[in-house]
């Protein structure tokens, strides 16, 4: 259970830094609602696309993955960004994006800033006997 929480506040930390790089980089991010709460809720819906979503997309798209070495991860890391601003939307926590640009930014800060945090926290996310 605490491997959960973690990883939701990991996912909460990542899309603030997103969020915040975005709209002071290129403007392009406008936020439904700007608290704390917003991303905690989006970070939870965040987690449950990426588990629902993420497989099918990798399986379904697995030889461009293969054509292109990989680099088209990033496409369904964009994607799935861009998705979770329109479904949270839907629960007054999401956000809209002005151009694919910003999406690839934002999913590209996302990965960057979770993958540092779970490097951090990697004691903490290690199963346990």
């Amino acid at each position: 259970m605490v491997k959960f929480f973690l990883r939701w506040l990991i996912n909460a930390v990542a899309l603030y830094v997103a969020v915040v790089v975005v709209q002071n980089a290129t403007g392009g991010i406008t936020l439904q609602n700007d608290s704390w709460l917003t991303y905690v809720l989006a970070a939870l819906i965040f987690g449950f696309v990426n588990a629902l979503l993420r497989p099918l997309l990798t399986i379904l798209t697995c030889p461009l993955i293969i054509l292109t070495l990989g680099l088209f991860t990033l496409i369904i890391n964009t994607f799935l960004f861009y998705l979770v601003g329109i479904i949270g939307s839907w629960f007054g926590v999401g956000y809209t994006l002005s151009s694919f640009w910003d999406a690839l930014l934002g999913a590209v800060i996302v990965s960057v800033v979770s993958f540092a945090l779970s490097l951090i926290f990697k004691d903490e996310l290690k199963e346990r006997p």
